[in-house]
């Protein structure tokens, strides 16, 4: 028997033998719960979906931003030591480096409501009360200039907020 037909010989006998083996996995781990898979289940999309009844204000969100966001995003989301939260409006066209903050970037308000909800802070993810993400996401818009000082949000008004790149993204169909 020459090397090659050796070696595919061998190949195929440890496949033959390892499939048991493989069929049953590595033994980590365990099926999630129902409830632990509910409690992760909270995206919200851009028509606002899934927002929880609840509301905040800029002011409200002044404060528990000072308390829980300032460390990593800086005063005023200014930035550093993690991603700069405010600025950069126009500067995702033409020859300047791109500035992707929350005002030049985020195409849905909702979005940014769940993505604080879901990771933030982050030493302590799903941390903040729904009055607090509410607070902090009106905090953020009104910094961008988005939305007022007085204006307060809720899950009626945060899907109707227009971000200034709401249309900056082409939508790709794999069909076409």
């Amino acid at each position: 028997m020459s090397m090659p037909s050796r070696l595919a010989a061998a190949a195929s006998a440890l496949l033959v033998l390892s499939s048991p083996a493989l069929a049953e996995g590595p033994g980590l781990g365990r099926v999630a719960t129902p409830d632990e898979i509910a409690s992760w289940d909270i995206s919200i999309g851009p028509d606002g979906a899934g927002l929880p009844p609840s509301r905040g204000t800029p002011k409200q969100g002044e404060t528990v931003y000072a308390e829980k966001c300032v460390a990593c995003h800086g005063e005023k989301g200014a930035g550093k030591p993690n991603d700069q939260l405010v600025g950069g409006r126009g500067s995702l066209s033409g020859d300047q480096v791109p500035v992707k903050t929350v005002g030049s970037f985020w195409p849905y308000a909702t979005t940014l409501f769940d993505y604080i909800r879901r990771a933030m802070p982050l030493n302590a993810p799903k941390s903040l009360s729904d009055d607090e993400v509410y607070a902090v996401s009106a905090y953020i818009l009104r910094l961008n200039g988005i939305i007022g000082e007085a204006d307060a949000i809720d899950a009626q008004i945060l899907p109707q907020v227009q971000m200034p790149n709401r249309d900056g993204f082409i939508v790709f169909r794999r069909d076409k």
